[in-house]
């Protein structure tokens, strides 16, 4: 590639943008020529975070002094509701890549029900594609609208849409029990929560009641030809900074057999880069995984020897902010 893609990130002081310009800064064919702060201008990245490692960057400036005219793509680091409020401002002037919440439902009503009535460019909900590579590669490489999955999603879509694919799990008995970092609470995440005296707390919350059920239910749905997936989901937040585990309880389909679930998920490495399928005797942690792009998929069950044909549990591990 002789040219690289000139990039803007918005919202680029938070948590989220911030990782994401570590990324880009370090990636070869990119070039950043705009970071844009809701609160910060006028300053360097790294006089705001020393922690990480950042090439060669522009001042921060205002989100709204941005010209789409001198860059290729825009990444939307924003809170929802925010978002919105850009890309309306932006469609079909730029490619946009939104790492909100704001176009990664297809339903206005479902979007209203989780994240509320502000939304100002709902009919465009359906001109973006769910932006999970492993899933939807070839239409992300089509497109010039991507909305990026959310954290809990990202973890329990890898493993489960392919198996629900290729009919080897029965979809209407699934349990999630997830299990999450508190920065994906954001820079606003009161960590008092989390600690008391010495001791540090660990919580469920939003058991079934939680924004992101939507999104995994219309992801899964998408992929299952017969019945409507059913399943609980009951999240955690754990007194971790980053990083995220979901163990997925499931039962084999009728006449599948353990190799078939062990082959398909060692194929989906070979091609998936960032994908990595782990043996029975490796550990899943968060530090194997913590600043990387890896979701690690480790398969085990309740029989002492191995896999039993009845059921397995499904732990898919990402690195989460």
């Amino acid at each position: 590639m002789k040219n690289k893609i000139r990039v803007a990130v918005l919202g680029s002081t938070g948590y989220v943008g911030m990782e994401l310009v570590k990324i880009l800064s370090n990636h070869s064919y990119v070039d950043i020529n705009f970071l844009g702060s809701e609160t910060i201008h006028d300053s360097y990245l790294n006089n705001i975070d020393n922690t990480q490692e950042y090439n060669q960057l522009p001042l921060l400036r205002p989100n709204n002094s941005f010209n789409t005219e001198d860059s290729d793509y825009v990444f939307l680091a924003l809170p929802h509701a925010v978002s919105n409020k850009y890309v309306k401002k932006y469609f079909n002037k730029i490619n946009i890549i939104d790492l909100s919440a704001d176009f990664r439902l297809d339903n206005f009503d479902v979007y209203k029900e989780n994240y509320g009535n502000n939304h100002e460019c709902k009919e465009l909900l359906n001109n973006f594609i769910y932006g999970l590579a492993e899933i939807n590669r070839d239409k992300i490489e089509n497109s010039k609208n991507i909305a990026v999955p959310g954290c809990y999603p990202t973890s329990i879509l890898l493993p489960l849409i392919p198996l629900i694919r290729n009919k080897l799990i029965d979809t209407k008995n699934i349990i999630i029990d997830s299990k999450s970092g508190y920065s994906g609470a954001g820079k606003k995440f009161d960590f008092n929560k989390m600690k008391s005296k010495n001791d540090y707390n660990f919580y469920n919350y939003n058991t079934n009641n939680h924004r992101h059920i939507a999104e995994i239910k219309q992801e899964l749905n998408k992929h299952s030809s017969e019945n409507e997936v059913m399943f609980s989901f009951n999240p955690h937040i754990l007194p971790n900074f980053r990083g995220m585990i979901s163990t997925i309880y499931c039962d084999l389909n009728n006449n599948i057999k353990k190799t078939d679930i062990i082959n398909l998920l060692k194929e989906l490495d070979k091609i998936n880069p960032f994908l990595k399928y782990i043996k029975n005797d490796e550990t899943l942690d968060f530090f194997s995984i913590q600043n990387s792009n890896y979701c690690k998929i480790k398969i085990f069950t309740h029989a002492i020897k191995g896999l039993a044909e009845s059921d397995f549990i499904l732990a898919a591990k990402i690195d989460k902010l």
